[in-house]
């Protein structure tokens, strides 16, 4: 079995970590700031305020502008980008590990000392909506968007990351600072450093910033409670060439022992280009284009999702296919070799991913952001070892069900009506 490096974690009395994965064969490092701070935690009202202070960090302090924030990182050949997703908010920033300070120190400075000037809100406002008017123009994009709406009607999981225009306008300058102030603190953010440093130099230069950070508790969720009792069928009806369809059933939590079957179940069905319908849809049928799928594990929930794109004339015919061999897992037994197979190209996927800084330290923060200590890929390993046909078959007949199952849509379709007959096939 391959050797993993070795994870060493401290955390400061104020609840702040630091985490480390020492690769001293390596030239650069990749530093990750994570925060446990995401959309499902914001309001309706203000739907996309963690996006909007993700923008705003990069638009200047009290000591850096804007451009000098990019150029300081690039100029010793780096590069520094962030993201947020429902759950998290992370900025990184990669470069040769003798910049190891610098690295740090720009995003300490980003983090606490952000200006939130009102021309730069104003500014970044328009550049926000101008991004999810992209999102909305793209149908493979915009499918998922419908998706989550359909499946978390009424709740922060069924809204855009992005928030919509509606809400982005309704942000102030105010509300920004307020909301950061009270949800990014020292006990819900972690520094995650993967590269050639040690974790006792990371320790001391991190120990520097400590101070900065405020101690408020962290912040709290609305859970996802499914009241679901029937298939749920979403339409964008457009005038396009090509269709873009998003099925998906709600799962289970990233701290459910199901999620290494459903795993292994997501490789068997779409995850490559040897999974069986990449395989039936593409290479037999010829009826579509893009197949792909992926499950998601959140804090108290989770998803499994199925898209593709084909053309308008196809939409049945995919649709009937996706179901057919879906219903086939409730009832059959998977072989041993396709089993072994998928858990073998999840495991070697895993082993060369960890290859690379940025890798690990996405790693390290989504351990501890999810789990509150780092799982060993080892462990991991072990897991999806473990896994049986049997399971896969009870996870499949838990989950695979109409009343279970949402259908979102991007396509020349007027109406959803004739669709629903479909999901009998799952019975």
């Amino acid at each position: 079995m391959q050797e993993f490096p070795v994870y060493k974690t401290t955390q400061f009395e104020n609840g702040l970590t630091v985490s480390t994965c020492e690769m001293p064969y390596m030239n650069s490092v990749c530093i990750g700031l994570w925060v446990g701070i995401g959309s499902r935690y914001e309001a309706m009202k203000i739907s996309g305020t963690t996006h909007f202070i993700e923008h705003m960090l990069f638009k200047g302090t009290k000591s850096r502008s804007a451009f000098d924030i990019s150029s300081e990182i690039e100029s010793i050949g780096g590069h520094i980008n962030a993201w947020t997703s429902e759950e998290s908010t992370c900025f990184h920033t990669t470069a040769s590990a003798k910049h190891f300070k610098t690295l740090l120190a720009v995003l300490m400075d980003m983090f606490h000392f952000s200006l939130f000037s009102e021309p730069d809100i104003n500014k970044e406002r328009e550049v926000i909506k101008e991004e999810i008017s992209m999102y909305r123009d793209q149908p493979g994009q915009y499918v998922e968007d419908l998706l989550n709406g359909a499946m978390w009607e009424n709740h922060p999981l069924g809204r855009p990351i992005t928030g919509t225009e509606e809400t982005v306008d309704n942000l102030t300058r105010n509300i920004l600072i307020d909301f950061k102030h009270k949800n990014y603190s020292a006990s819900n953010t972690y520094i995650a450093v993967a590269g050639a440093v040690s974790h006792s130099e990371a320790v001391e230069v991190v120990l520097k910033y400590k101070s900065y950070f405020n101690t408020c508790p962290p912040p709290v969720f609305t859970p996802a409670i499914s009241l679901q009792e029937k298939p749920i069928i979403k339409l964008s009806t457009r005038d396009i060439e090509q269709s873009n369809i998003a099925l998906g059933f709600k799962t289970c939590s990233r701290h459910s022992n199901c999620r290494y079957a459903l795993r292994v179940l997501n490789a068997i069905v779409a995850e490559n280009m040897s999974s069986r319908l990449f395989h039936l849809l593409r290479d037999e049928l010829g009826l579509a284009y893009n197949i792909y799928s992926n499950p998601t594990f959140l804090e108290d929930t989770g998803d499994w999702t199925i898209l593709a794109g084909m053309d308008n004339d196809n939409i049945f015919k995919t649709i009937n296919v996706i179901l057919k061999e879906l219903k086939i897992f409730k009832s059959e037994r998977i072989s041993e070799k396709e089993i072994n197979t998928a858990k073998n190209y999840l495991i070697g996927q895993m082993e060369i991913a960890l290859e690379t800084t940025e890798n690990q330290m996405n790693w390290i923060g989504e351990q501890l952001s999810g789990y509150k200590n780092i799982v060993s890929p080892v462990e991991i390993i072990e897991c999806v070892n473990k896994v049986t046909g049997d399971e896969i078959k009870a996870i499949a007949n838990q989950y695979i069900k109409p009343q279970n199952a949402t259908l979102a849509l991007v396509c020349s379709l007027k109406n959803e009506k004739c669709l629903s007959e479909l999901f009998g096939i799952l019975n």
